[in-house]
């Protein structure tokens, strides 16, 4: 027998249209948080970045590809990476498809990450994504938005107790400790107007949660996440689950 309470179908109705009205609420709120993000004042970008593409060293005004908006998705891939992310990796999955539809709304979406052009692009054959990815390794781009930090500023994590996950993770990654927390994720977002390209939003950790669709569904399902206590992380790659 289940522990989970049990209710008649009109008791369980009751219920779901109080939880309804709250989930109501949280969309209307969320519809006003996402009207103070347009209201965010932008910020010129006046350091000249460049970036190795398919198509050469591009500007960050060129990778806008014709469009006036930009979404760059900061991949964790660093140059001593072997192979990406297992959780960038998954939010890939998640962004890559949506790339037609931003373009029908005047948005560029886009990976960079620091490693080569030519590792990245392998791992992006090996993913089968259909999403332009940049090296920004030839610039201050990712330090400049807070996601690369140096050993010095991580001195104190790694001086710590490091927690099971991340050990797994830079494993996954071909890489140590240190190397694979350097690196950060994050979305960014610009604009271009006039020749010039401002800078309009930045958000990293939980913020990224709208690209990772899994949760949203696990968030619906009876059990949700099940996260609490697991000895790791039971996300991977795509192409890594087993038949189960």
């Amino acid at each position: 027998m289940t522990e989970h309470r049990i209710a008649s179908r009109e008791a369980w109705q009751a219920e779901r249209d109080v939880l309804l009205e709250e989930e109501k609420e949280l969309t209307r709120r969320s519809d006003d948080l996402a009207q103070k993000r347009r209201e965010l004042p932008w910020v010129p970008v006046d350091t000249e970045y460049s970036f190795e593409t398919e198509h050469g060293t591009r500007s960050l005004a060129e990778l806008f590809d014709g469009r006036s908006q930009l979404l760059v998705y900061h991949f964790m891939f660093g140059p001593d990476y072997t192979a990406g992310c297992p959780v960038c990796s998954s939010i890939a999955d998640t962004l890559a498809p949506q790339v037609v539809h931003l373009k029908a709304r005047d948005t560029t979406l886009l990976l960079a990450s620091r490693a080569s052009l030519h590792k990245l692009l392998a791992y992006r054959d090996r993913m089968g994504w259909d999403i332009d990815w940049v090296s920004s390794g030839g610039s201050d781009f990712n330090r400049d938005l807070g996601f690369l930090a140096t050993k010095e500023e991580l001195k104190p994590f790694l001086d710590g107790e490091i927690p099971p996950v991340v050990e797994q993770m830079a494993d996954a990654t071909g890489t140590d400790v240190a190397g694979y927390v350097s690196e950060g994720p994050g979305m960014s977002a610009y604009a271009l107007d006039d020749g010039t390209v401002y800078r309009t939003y930045v958000t990293t950790a939980r913020g990224l949660e709208p690209a990772m669709a899994y949760y949203g569904l696990l968030d619906r399902t009876p059990r949700g996440r099940q996260e609490q206590g697991e000895p790791e992380h039971w996300l991977r790659r795509h192409d890594e689950y087993g038949p189960g």
